[in-house]
């Protein structure tokens, strides 16, 4: 009886708790309680890198929906990440050369994207939206990717999370790979906040860059550089071949990739037309307006000018892209002749770059043979089927003492940080360690188990020299640009022993070839 006659004050008092409690949380930062920075969850949890993680595809018709793979066409399914269970999850495909390179392997073994939202709109795995599942193609070490994303983001860059999953089709073993943070809403809100700014992913739709852009390219309708051309020793540049046009771009580069489209992809202001930056603005990651697009054609117009970069340009954070960029040889990118796979942000005018597909890098690109040249690329001359002048988001290091000062400086601290600490083979050793068990049970893999132990070898010796090229470099002990490894060829660190086709490449390696000829392998 005592509760029920005291039940108009317990609810008034209940009230006004509720209200004093809400007004802490609304003005605790007047008063001095700081506000507690809550994660989405997913960084910790499937991105723990400690652990190899599970993903279970719970799909009726596996089979049909493989054989569909190519068309890149979502369909839905249920997930059971870790022993979570999500239901109606959008997946397909993904890729772009990589996709059809699957069934050259005689193989089923696609590379997936994953959207949590793509049929309910309030569905995500702990906050986050998108997920790629890589296949891990061209990668004999099974660690391209996993490394240049763990040092990119280790070093300041903003960069995609990513961990190894072990994936299984309605509980049978399918086989390891490499989950990776997508680059969309919820990357942003991680790393800029809710009020962030614009996301490109700029690629020409000549040259491929996958659904929705270039969606048709095939590698064999390019017209190739000839490999002799590519991999000199000592300066993967191209040879000399007569005074460069007004361009920047060599006659012996124009065989790379075809002029049309090229320069918005490059970030190469050319007027203030939108269509001028079509293979920009058409890859749009975010809603952006007739404003938005002003202000990034007058950044990119201040950018070619090299007034005031400072204003127009996130210089920390470009930097230390290009030093861990630039150290580990990825060709298949901006300072490549596809000049792709790589994401703009700009917010109020200012520029950065996030780091995007790493498959193909040491060397991976075109099937490239001349270690020794690999592993001595001069840090100061970095663009291979063109030259810095052309790809105005690296030159303007280039053109400024304090800004090339300040690069050699991060180069130094990257050096040091990974590799004279002894962190970079402790590292490569435990994730060896950690992804072998799951290498040698993966039914579905490129490679045997014996081409993934020597692979690994040869990436761990690869980075050691490519690092004592570079402390050369730095010194002055070693030519830094291709004029000057070119003259003094025989102050390069010697890398005639290692076999850049181990680690694997775009052109299939070994594996391929026999595969698709019919050998065994």
């Amino acid at each position: 009886m005592s509760t029920y006659k005291h039940i108009d004050k317990i609810c008034i008092f209940m009230l006004i708790l509720v209200l004093l409690v809400t007004g802490l949380f609304m003005n605790g930062e007047n008063i001095g309680i700081e506000a507690v920075n809550i994660l989405d969850g997913y960084e910790t949890k499937l991105f723990d890198t400690s652990r190899v993680h599970s993903i279970d595809l719970v799909m009726d018709d596996w089979d049909g929906f493989i054989e569909e793979c190519e068309n890149e066409e979502y369909v839905n399914c249920s997930l059971v990440i870790d022993g979570e269970s999500y239901k109606n999850v959008g997946i397909r495909a993904k890729g772009n050369t990589s996709l059809s390179s699957v069934s050259d392997y005689g193989n089923d073994r696609y590379s997936f994207k994953v959207e949590f939202d793509h049929y309910d709109d309030a569905l995500t795995y702990h906050g986050l939206d998108k997920l790629s599942l890589n296949n891990i193609i061209q990668d004999n070490t099974y660690m391209k990717d996993y490394l240049v994303y763990q040092m990119m983001g280790q070093f300041g860059v903003a960069a995609p999370l990513c961990s190894y999953v072990y994936i299984t089709v309605n509980g049978e073993d399918w086989g390891l790979y490499l989950a990776v943070e997508g680059v969309e809403d919820s990357f942003l809100s991680r790393n800029y906040g809710s009020d962030c700014g614009n996301l490109y992913k700029p690629d020409s739709m000549s040259m491929g860059g996958g659904r929705g852009n270039g969606d048709d390219f095939k590698m064999e309708d390019t017209e190739e550089t000839p490999k002799n051309d590519i991999e000199r020793e000592g300066n993967m540049q191209p040879p000399d071949m007569g005074e460069k046009p007004e361009s920047g771009m060599r006659p012996q580069d124009k065989g790379a990739m075809p002029e049309a489209g090229k320069d918005d992809v490059s970030l190469i202001y050319s007027d203030d037309e939108y269509d001028s930056y079509s293979n920009i603005f058409d890859s749009a990651k975010t809603e952006i307006s007739d404003s938005d697009k002003d202000r990034l054609i007058a950044s990119l117009k201040q950018l070619n000018e090299g007034t005031d970069i400072a204003e127009v340009v996130d210089t920390e954070n470009v930097i230390r892209y290009f030093v861990v960029h630039n150290f580990v040889c990825n060709f298949d990118s901006y300072t490549g002749s596809m000049i792709h796979n790589y994401y703009l942000y700009e917010e109020d005018g200012k520029l950065s770059m996030i780091p995007w597909d790493y498959n193909l890098s040491f060397g991976g690109f075109m099937d490239q043979t001349d270690a020794t040249g690999l592993v001595n690329y001069p840090i100061d001359t970095p663009v291979s089927g063109g030259t810095i002048d052309s790809r105005p988001m690296l030159a303007w290091i280039f053109e400024d003492e304090e800004y090339e000062e300040q690069y050699h400086q991060y180069f130094a601290e990257f050096l040091s940080q990974y590799f004279d600490s002894g962190y970079f083979e402790t590292m490569i050793d435990s994730v060896e360690e950690l992804i072998a068990p799951y290498v040698e049970k993966d039914p579905t893999k490129f490679c045997t188990y014996e081409e993934f132990e020597e692979g690994v070898s040869i990436l761990k010796q690869f980075c050691l020299r490519r690092a004592e090229s570079i402390s050369g470099q730095l010194a002055g002990t070693i030519p830094s640009t291709s004029d000057g490894q070119e003259q003094e060829e025989g102050k390069l660190i010697d890398a005639s022993d290692i076999s850049i086709s181990a680690m694997g490449g775009s052109m299939g390696g070994d594996r391929g070839r026999r595969k698709t000829s019919g050998e065994d392998y």
